[in-house]
């Protein structure tokens, strides 16, 4: 499904800001694989969804989606086969389009152009049943500006439109970092009950720990560029919180001593 084989990415490279943001990245995801990425800030959760998606190019190495090698796509290539949501509920739709304009722009993102109306009755009839399943009434305001609604309601469009084309990867970027506890916790059981009902291969990156342990059948741990921690579906349905951080300073001691070691 999806393949990133020896990904390495640094940045300023040559200055006295140079900084290492992926470190001979590998990792693979199996078709319907739910992966939860945590980290502190500047691990390198951001960049490594960013060469996913085309956003940044890696330095070395190569990215394969369905055994095709898109190491060099750009972004809007990509994105008839990725989907994302963003942390700032502004992005990733137009404010000054209606819901249905957003929907229908979505429906259409891998589909050839035509000269067709944009908006048969039949399309307004699924987009307002897949509004419906969101359970916040958007169904019936297909006409209302986008730039009107609350950030949990647009982020809940958001999904949807992401989803809209089951795409063959779902990459969300911290999707309830910027919204109040009530509405994250409403966006996560949307995210839940979307990605189970299509079975969508899904890489989610969050700093609640506890939401990724819940969430998903697989977790990784970031840091400083590499996954320093891979936790399977039989592992992590016993794990909790204090785990994880237990993890996190073990192995970040370790790595501490080897780097002193090679100095020495």
């Amino acid at each position: 499904m999806l393949e990133i084989k020896n990904v390495n990415k640094v940045f300023n490279e040559g200055t006295v800001d140079e900084k290492p943001a992926l470190q001979t990245i590998n990792l693979s995801l199996k078709k319907g694989d739910f992966i939860t990425v945590i980290g502190s800030n500047g691990a390198g959760k951001s960049t490594l969804m960013n060469i996913i998606s085309g956003v940044l190019s890696p330095d070395s190495g190569s990215v394969l989606l369905d055994g095709r090698d898109v190491t060099n796509l750009p972004e809007y290539k990509r994105s008839r086969w990725i989907g994302r949501v963003f942390q700032d509920p502004m992005a990733g739709t137009a404010p000054a389009m209606t819901i249905e304009e957003n929907l229908s722009l979505a429906f259409s993102r891998n589909k050839s152009r035509t000269l067709k109306l944009g908006v048969t009755k039949n399309r307004r009839e699924f987009f307002k049943e897949s509004l419906s399943t969101l359970k916040l009434g958007l169904e019936n305001r297909l006409n209302a500006k986008v730039g009107l609604l609350s950030g949990g309601e647009r982020q809940a469009l958001s999904l949807l439109m992401a989803t809209f084309t089951e795409p063959s990867i779902l990459l969300l970027d911290e999707h309830t970092a910027a919204l109040d506890p009530s509405r994250a916790q409403l966006i996560t059981e949307i995210t839940h009950k979307i990605v189970s009902d299509l079975n969508l291969t899904t890489m989610m990156v969050t700093h609640n720990m506890q939401q990724a342990i819940d969430l998903g059948n697989r977790l990784i741990m970031m840091d400083k560029g590499q996954i320093i921690l891979d936790v399977d579906e039989k592992k992590k349905r016993n794990l909790t919180v204090d785990d994880l951080l237990h993890e996190f300073k073990r192995i970040r001691g370790e790595l501490v001593i080897s780097d002193r070691s090679l100095l020495a």
